[in-house]
């Protein structure tokens, strides 16, 4: 089996079992009013990892296929950096599988890199990582999903400034791993970082047909038309045709 066609095996198990598991929820079978997120946007479908290491059938799946992704899509990387708090569990799960972990440490109301740079003045002597970290090692951010970019740069930088603070050298940290990404917009915030963002499950373009024989008909079409145009959804008119659709 070439990696291509195990990496899609893996993504069709694990988002049988995160939709099973109500990591992905939808409007249609949890809650008819659908969620309002962090930019205040309207959305029929809510996606939350962090409930993953209650289900340890699924963490192992995912943490297996992160490794995995890593052996083949980015070789080169000695150790993974866990992004608090979601990405933590992951990372170290990895290093049960033989990849070295470490993790960034929270930072209270940091999320961004402008507040990023105005905290660091006042953080003292504390640690921002925990962990081995070496001369040329080569590392990788970890985290469950991406949808923008802030918090992965945001970990980069407290990354850089422990590399400093150690005196190492040539330390590399510009692979970003995530189990899935929405596909709004976290490559191309990437690439104009001159980051790699490797997913293990693109969401909109793999991920969504593959839970198309999972989902109800219903559900499936109207997300996939949200994740076409998230903005035909922004009105409460077409916000309460859809709660009517429930199940």
């Amino acid at each position: 089996m070439s990696w291509k066609e195990e990496k899609e095996a893996f993504a069709s198990e694990i988002l049988a079992l995160l939709y099973e598991n109500r990591m992905i929820r939808s409007f249609y079978r949890d809650k008819p009013d659908g969620w309002t997120l962090v930019s205040g946007l309207y959305s029929p479908l809510y996606i939350q990892l962090r409930p993953l290491v209650s289900y340890p059938r699924v963490f192992e799946k995912v943490c297996r296929a992160m490794t995995r992704m890593v052996q083949e899509e980015a070789p080169e990387i000695t150790t993974v950096i866990g992004i608090a708090m979601a990405g933590v569990p992951i990372a170290a799960g990895m290093s049960l599988l033989g990849i070295p972990a470490g993790f960034t440490r929270k930072m209270d109301n940091v999320k961004s890199l402008e507040s990023f740079k105005e905290a660091i003045t006042k953080y003292g002597e504390h640690s921002l990582l925990e962990g081995e970290l070496a001369s040329g090692d080569r590392l990788a951010l970890v985290d469950d999903l991406v949808t923008r970019f802030d918090s992965k740069l945001v970990a980069m930088e407290q990354v850089k400034y422990e590399v400093q603070k150690k005196g190492l050298s040539n330390v590399d940290v510009s692979t970003v791993l995530v189990v899935l990404d929405r596909e709004q917009g976290g490559k191309e915030a990437a690439q104009k970082e001159n980051m790699k963002l490797l997913s293990l499950i693109p969401f909109k373009t793999v991920g969504l047909p593959l839970l198309e024989g999972v989902m109800h008909p219903t559900e499936w079409d109207v997300i996939h038309r949200y994740l076409d145009d998230p903005a035909e959804f922004q009105n409460k008119t077409e916000q309460d045709r859809i709660a009517g659709l429930r199940m």
